[in-house]
């Protein structure tokens, strides 16, 4: 029986042997690359980038902490029928991120590989192939692949859900952000499970953008369990279907 012409496209198993592993020549190491290794960084909000509902696109891997936090933004602002969301495949080789049967197709353009998109966007990119990405279905191309700003996009250009990114704790939650943009060190799990010895959240009783970031490191952790506070402030969070969702184990 010949296969129906609307079957998805998928990309070809993933083969070390013919491709590599991902990374070379390619994260931010293409000769003369001297831009950031997440040079996309349009902002919904701006004339560019309006705020529209079943305009944009996230394409994510479950894998990935950095886009594993858009996913989590995403429920907590309860934008899941205003910006849709694919998932990638969780492995790759040299060919960098693609679309498998394990996650499904790409919706929105049919792509097989997420190269594909920033192509779209940069005829001829060279640089690095990252997740998460928010892609433009009006204007066919990336916004942003810069994950910091995604996430506040996505907190403040909505009045639904939880306000996450409040205008009288911006100031302290970018300062603290800036940590916790990196996998901690001991010494600032150390600190941080101080910090929540007389709190439930990173800034009180409220969940915040900060402890979005800072779950989605924690969860991955061997030795959380060392950390008294952080260990009940992680597992406080996974009771949260925006968190508990976006992580493919338990708590």
């Amino acid at each position: 029986m010949t296969a129906p012409t609307d079957a998805p496209a998928y990309a070809s198993p993933v083969d070390l042997t013919a491709y590599g592993p991902y990374g070379p020549g390619r994260a931010h190491t293409s000769p003369g690359w001297n831009r950031p290794v997440h040079p996309f960084r349009g902002r919904i909000g701006t004339p560019a980038h309006p705020v529209e509902a079943g305009r944009y696109h996230l394409y994510v891997s479950w894998v990935c902490p950095y886009a594993q936090r858009a996913v989590i933004v995403r429920k907590l602002k309860r934008l899941e029928e205003v910006i849709s969301l694919s998932y990638v495949d969780d492995e790759r080789d040299g060919r960098g991120w693609a679309f498998r049967e394990r996650r499904g197709p790409d919706p929105v353009n049919g792509f097989t590989f997420l190269e594909q998109a920033y192509d779209a966007t940069e005829k001829g990119y060279l640089g690095h192939v990252s997740v998460p990405v928010l892609w433009d279905r009006t204007l066919n191309r990336i916004v942003s692949n810069n994950y910091p700003d995604i996430t506040i996009d996505l907190a403040v250009n909505w009045s639904s859900g939880l306000d996450i990114y409040p205008v009288h704790l911006r100031q302290e939650i970018d300062a603290l952000n800036a940590d916790l943009d990196r996998p901690p060190t001991p010494t600032a799990l150390g600190r941080l499970d101080r910090r929540l010895s007389d709190r439930r959240f990173l800034f009180g009783e409220e969940i915040t953008e900060s402890d979005v970031r800072l779950w989605a490191h924690l969860i991955r952790l061997d030795d959380l369990g060392a950390y008294r506070h952080l260990w009940a402030y992680a597992r406080d969070l996974h009771r949260h279907a925006a968190f508990a969702e976006s992580f493919e184990g338990g708590l």
